[in-house]
């Protein structure tokens, strides 16, 4: 099973689960980086709603910062919502990749680990769990919802 052609060594087979999981590491790193992306930019588009809202009702209107007044209050708050839900998604994805990637890097180091193929789609079966278990938080929130 872990041998290629007919006198294969279990030296190309290690080979080959080492890029394999080079690669995994390059997704999780990848992952990172469009999190950090997200939540970064979310913060940014949510300072200038912030500060033009601010700016436009003190300066213009002597308004105080959150004034209903100020139509501009409204898209600092939209601002705010998009913000913290884009990057809390963000950090989401981030974590759950990160996490996976990093149990499957640390588990392509031993041999003992790399044969069993138990031990190598754990990682991978905590993380669907997970994420099918998430599925069915938000379904019975919603069904909630709807009842009262």
């Amino acid at each position: 099973m872990y041998y290629i052609g007919e006198a294969g060594t279990k030296v190309a087979v290690a080979n080959q689960a080492r890029l394999l999981f080079e690669f995994i590491s390059g997704y999780g790193l990848g992952g990172s980086t469009v999190a950090l992306f997200g939540r970064v930019g979310g913060g940014i588009y949510t300072k200038a709603a912030d500060v033009g809202a601010d700016l436009a009702g003190k300066v213009g209107e002597h308004l105080d910062e959150d004034s209903p007044l100020n139509p501009g209050t409204i898209a600092d708050n939209v601002g705010d919502n998009v913000g913290d839900i884009a990057g809390m998604g963000a950090d989401l994805f981030g974590s759950l990749a990160e996490s996976t990637c990093a149990a499957l890097v640390v588990s392509s180091t031993s041999w003992p680990l790399m044969s069993t193929n138990d031990a190598v789609y754990f990682p991978l079966m905590v993380t669907s769990v997970g994420i099918v278990a998430s599925f069915v938080c938000v379904q019975a929130s919603k069904m909630k919802a709807t009842v009262e």
